[in-house]
């Protein structure tokens, strides 16, 4: 959520953030409520001022035996008005925070303007593309061929988007997140947690899926949802509390299921296991103070693109435009690996920098010491990586001419394999 000051102070600034994301917003009803806000506030502080007058007015004709019936009388209808403006002001408050909880984060001055992917800009490009003396095949065909990847099963138990891998399909998956995780928590300093994959809806507004986002999510019993991501879990570690400013920043790091019931369009991606409504992720999450936040995005992108590295797979770094860029964001890279049999580079890692936006709804704030007043945190959310499409960028850049899958060398001690036949 935005700064509300923002609104009486510097409406402009969230007027021109809209342009910027090529969006259209009326400051119209939020100026109202808050005009009418702080009127209701000046006339409840008002009458509850008169309140503490009469209050002494009547205890002192009372020590002195004197009529107090008017007085009294007052105070009644004084405490009447007083309950209805602080009545309004609940009202008003609770339209004025729905508006704002729809308002995406405002860009930070260094992301480019544009309108939508097409305006990304391109900051560099890591590794060299494979090259193959055959045509490579799509990673759906590498998988299907050698009895690793079975869609048709998959669709048979669940439905159109679902993954399914069998044998050493599916031990690369396990090997994938092992192979992940240890690389976060053992060389680059996050902690690991092991979520549920159920979030309440407190969880998913302080992340900014609600209410925004509630169509994309599968909803079950008792209020309760599937999580689309475990940034949801962890923006929520330190949700209505206060940390400590020694213990910044605070890397974690999880493996969760995602699910998402928009699973994106269809198309070439529509093929394989790009877009699905359930897939394993490997998050990264960080709570930082607000001067190094810039900085600790450029560590999380290097984070992610370790993992690309040791993988020995071409990948890019794309800075998304203002229109393209997401909800919460003030400021997101991409991570895009290159796709032999797809011909194109795919988006593998989406690492954000979200100011005090999530803090602001989760209530997540520090103390630089014990005395001082407690500041927003600033949150990052990357993927460490996306497992589907990591396997998916394995099949199509590791595949051989017999139709056999050469296994990434750093994965072999977690496979027990060097090649799949």
């Amino acid at each position: 959520m935005i700064d509300p000051r923002i609104v009486r102070n510097n409406p402009e600034k969230l007027i021109d953030s809209f342009k910027r994301r090529n969006k259209e917003f009326d400051m119209t009803r939020l100026s109202e409520l808050d005009s009418v806000r702080r009127e209701v506030m000046s006339r409840s502080e008002f009458l509850k001022a008169e309140r503490n007058e009469t209050s002494k007015a009547i205890a002192a004709k009372q020590r002195e035996k004197e009529d107090a019936s008017c007085d009294i009388a007052r105070m009644r209808e004084v405490g009447d008005e007083i309950k209805a403006f602080d009545q309004k002001l609940i009202d008003i408050d609770e339209e004025f925070n729905n508006i704002l909880l729809s308002i995406p984060n405002i860009p930070d001055d260094t992301v480019p303007f544009g309108k939508d992917e097409y305006d990304n800009v391109e900051i560099r490009v890591i590794g060299e593309k494979p090259s193959f003396d055959f045509e490579p095949k799509g990673h759906w065909d590498v998988g299907e061929k050698l009895g690793i990847y079975d869609p048709v099963t998959a669709t048979k138990l669940a439905g159109s988007r679902f993954t399914m891998f069998r044998g050493l399909g599916a031990r690369m998956s396990r090997a994938l997140i092992s192979f992940m995780l240890d690389e976060h928590t053992i060389n680059e300093g996050y902690e690991e947690i092991a979520a549920a994959a159920v979030v309440n809806p407190e969880s998913l507004y302080a992340s900014g899926q609600l209410p925004k986002f509630e169509e994309d999510l599968f909803g079950l019993r008792e209020g309760l949802y599937l999580s689309p991501t475990a940034e949801c879990q962890l923006t929520n570690l330190y949700r209505d509390e206060i940390i400590l400013h020694d213990t910044l920043p605070l890397y974690y790091t999880a493996h969760t299921p995602c699910f998402r019931a928009e699973a994106g369009s269809a198309g070439q991606e529509s093929r394989g296991f790009i877009r699905q409504h359930q897939f394993e992720k490997i998050e990264m999450y960080k709570f930082v103070v607000p001067e190094n936040s810039m900085d600790e995005l450029e560590k999380m992108v290097e984070n992610a693109g370790n993992i690309l590295e040791k993988l020995g797979l071409s990948y890019r770094v794309i800075q998304l435009c203002t229109g393209d860029m997401g909800f919460a964001a003030v400021k997101t890279y991409d991570l895009e690996v290159w796709m032999p049999g797809m011909n194109k580079f795919l988006e593998i890692s989406s690492c954000s920098n979200c100011g005090d936006f999530q803090a602001r709804r989760g209530q997540i704030r520090f103390r630089r010491t014990a005395t001082d007043k407690p500041e927003f945190c600033h949150t990052l959310n990357g993927s460490g990586l996306a497992v589907g499409r990591t396997i998916a960028a394995i099949f199509e850049n590791y595949q051989q001419a017999d139709g056999s899958l050469v296994v990434p060398e750093v994965l072999r001690q977690y496979m027990g394999v060097d090649v799949i036949k």
